[in-house]
């Protein structure tokens, strides 16, 4: 499965970079690709482009904020949980979007 996902938590500084590496690791080892966008203290990193969206099967926002520039995801179904979720339980998450 091809998955996007951003996170991003109110302060940006720890649980949006700890969530995307869980998400990043329990993906690659459910054989998932996986592109996580952070939205933290740094504003956006590893931005996810068009094309990343479009090829996407799923999308996942772990965010306690609103994500920035949603309008990307016009179209696609979101699957959106806490971002502590995402750090607790990622494969759990990640069996959201199945």
């Amino acid at each position: 499965m091809n998955i996007v996902a951003v996170t991003a938590c109110p302060t940006g500084i720890a649980h949006t970079y700890m969530a995307a590496e869980k998400l990043e690791k329990t993906a690659k080892a459910l054989g998932h690709h996986i592109k996580v966008e952070t939205q933290g203290a740094m504003g956006i990193e590893n931005e996810l482009t068009a094309a990343d969206i479009k090829a996407a099967d799923a999308v996942l926002f772990a965010v306690d904020i609103e994500v920035e520039k949603n309008e990307r995801f016009a179209g696609k179904k979101v699957v959106n949980v806490p971002v502590q979720l995402a750090i607790r339980d990622p494969k759990g998450v990640l069996a959201k979007l199945l």
